[in-house]
């Protein structure tokens, strides 16, 4: 598993970002604080407080083009 912290500050960013992550078949969740949500999910990225950071759990080892996908949304 992998995480990285990514910024999803605008509506049209959580767009962009469940359309990438629905490209791949393996489990993305994304968690903020206490609160875990499926992150293909836009619904339930929308429950999470989007104004800070939240973090991207990736269930796989081998996804590295995943990665390269959601470089825009890495959070420095």
């Amino acid at each position: 598993m992998k995480s990285l912290q990514i910024n999803l500050k605008m509506a049209e960013n959580v767009k962009e970002f469940v359309s990438i992550v629905n490209n791949y078949d393996y489990e993305i969740d994304l968690r903020s604080g206490r609160f875990i949500v499926d992150a293909k999910s836009i619904l339930g990225i929308f429950s999470l407080d989007l104004s800070k950071p939240v973090i991207v759990e990736i269930h796989s080892n081998n996804c590295d083009d995943l990665l390269k996908d959601l470089k825009p949304f890495i959070a420095s």
